[in-house]
């Protein structure tokens, strides 16, 4: 069995688990190490099975504990090497990542790390790079794809057979045109290397979605520009008529913003 936890999803923070017995996946580390250990007692998470920590990208809000949580745990961390030159020469993050725990990947070259299966991806973004993950374990997909500037045809390509997806539906147009933001932070997020809006979300969705896509979490909401309600009517009633229709057993969730949301066990044997 694999279970999914997020424990925070959004500018506050991000980082989920996924859990197969005793080889457990990070994926981003954007949440305090002493938050992080309170989570870990509440759900009876062993942080000693925690192997292996990806990270998507350099915002602090992805990578505010990778250092902490590296040299705590003697957790390899695995990201690009400009993701990895960006958190070295950021002053903010007082604790580095130590040399033997550093992992280069690139774009499109698959790895294994025990019995995960991963091919990470390019995804537009204003951060010095920016990676999906497409993870498969046991003959099953899961994939998680955040901070999206635009859709990409490679982005597309690898959403292709996912059954277990984490996907960003950052903000609604309406809320962000006439919310407090100032104009140039707009412009920034409608971007092509800003975020996703729940409209173009659904078309995501509905432009990869196959019979075999069980499980959608939508990450990383705006707290100015977005609630999880409205993400959910959004992007439900854009796929109203063929997603939903063609596969009922679909189901799409919206992850919250700061705090855990429990285990979701999304892959029975």
């Amino acid at each position: 069995m694999l279970k999914f936890i997020s424990f925070g999803s959004g500018s506050s923070g991000n980082c989920y688990l996924l859990c197969a017995d005793d080889n457990i996946l990070m994926i981003d580390a954007g949440i305090d190490l002493r938050k992080l250990r309170t989570y870990f007692d509440n759900y009876g998470i062993n942080a000693t099975h925690i192997h292996n920590l990806l990270l998507t990208h350099d915002h602090i809000d992805h990578v505010k504990a990778a250092g902490a949580i590296s040299q705590t745990w003697h957790i390899d961390v695995h990201a690009t090497s400009k993701v990895h030159n960006a958190i070295d020469n950021n002053r903010r993050l007082s604790a580095k990542i130590n040399t033997p725990h550093v992992h280069h990947i690139r774009h499109n070259i698959p790895f294994d790390l025990g019995a995960f299966h991963i091919t990470p991806f390019d995804v537009p973004h204003d951060s010095h790079t920016n990676t999906g993950y497409r993870i498969e374990y046991e003959g099953s997909v899961f994939c998680l794809v955040t901070d999206i500037g635009h859709i990409t045809p490679t982005i597309i390509e690898h959403l292709q057979g996912v059954e277990h997806l984490v996907v960003e539906a950052n903000y609604d147009p309406q809320m962000l045109l006439h919310g407090r933001y100032p104009y140039f932070l707009k412009q920034r997020i409608t971007g092509p290397t800003g975020h996703l809006s729940n409209n173009e979300t659904a078309r995501l969705i509905g432009e990869c979605c196959s019979a075999k896509l069980r499980n959608v979490w939508l990450c990383h909401l705006s707290e100015e520009n977005n609630t999880p309600e409205t993400a959910l009517t959004t992007v439900k009633d854009m796929l109203q008529n063929n997603a939903f229709q063609k596969y009922p057993n679909m189901t799409i969730r919206a992850l919250y913003r700061q705090k855990p949301t429990g285990f979701f066990e999304i892959f029975n044997f």
